[in-house]
């Protein structure tokens, strides 16, 4: 059995702790109430703490949420294991990169602190609407109910992106989880490097976009083609349940 540190701290920031260990890039527009996420990430990184590569994450804050959305795509199509944080309105946003993210299966994971969709008004309580309008793009998604599910279950979007074929949504209920403090074991890096699938890493690295191994990507299909590729996508999608079983 693995010993695990005892510390306290709210769901925010576990959630940046494990993202700091697995990510190189993070691309962030803060929106309350995930801005503490991205705003560890940063902290972190200006100390100089380095991730389970070794590194030290590059953060990347862009001008709206559209924004951090496309530079992660960026970075991930270049080989870079990339994150970002958001919430409500600012998830929607995202929604078109989305698709593309979980198109073109990429080990990328998103954390989000689920709240209220503003409508008439805004909301900081009552609903999860922001990740129920974001099932149809192909993420798949894991749900945290505490602080300690928060720390374990984020280790598993990411180790699952890393060996499986499609990008994860991890989230968890914003200014409750989000915001509540709790004493939970924690992660220590060199744990969590040890239950990396390296090889997947290889072969992620391998495959992204480089000038010296050029291929296509992003082309236009006409619809016969374009459907049976579609339907090629579905073996990615009755895999993840066993490639999330396992990070378990």
């Amino acid at each position: 059995m693995i010993e695990r540190k005892l510390k306290t701290m709210d769901g925010n920031t576990a959630a940046a702790h494990v993202a700091y260990a697995f990510s190189e890039v993070a691309a962030i527009y803060p929106i309350t109430p995930s801005s503490p996420m991205a705003e560890s990430m940063d902290e972190w990184a200006s100390e100089d703490r380095r991730n389970i590569f070794g590194e030290k994450v590059n953060i990347i804050e862009m001008e709206s949420e559209g924004g951090a959305a496309g530079a992660v795509h960026g970075a991930i199509s270049t080989g870079s294991y990339t994150t970002t944080f958001t919430a409500s309105q600012g998830l929607l946003l995202m929604i078109p990169n989305m698709y593309k993210l979980a198109g073109e299966q990429t080990p990328m994971v998103f954390h989000v602190a689920a709240r209220a969709l503003a409508t008439h008004a805004l909301s900081i309580f009552g609903d999860h609407s922001d990740v129920m309008s974001v099932r149809q793009t192909g993420f798949a998604m894991l749900c945290s109910n505490n602080v300690q599910q928060v720390m374990d279950l984020a280790a598993v979007a990411h180790l699952s992106a890393i060996s499986g074929k499609l990008p994860m949504l991890h989230f968890f209920d914003g200014f409750r989880t989000s915001h509540e403090y709790q004493k939970i074991r924690i992660w220590d890096y060199d744990t969590l490097a040890s239950l990396v699938d390296w090889d997947a890493v290889r072969r992620f690295r391998a495959g992204a976009l480089n000038p010296n191994h050029p291929h296509l990507k992003g082309s236009a299909e006409q619809p016969e083609t374009f459907f049976q590729h579609r339907e090629a996508a579905n073996t990615a999608y009755l895999e993840t349940a066993d490639t999330v079983n396992h990070a378990m």
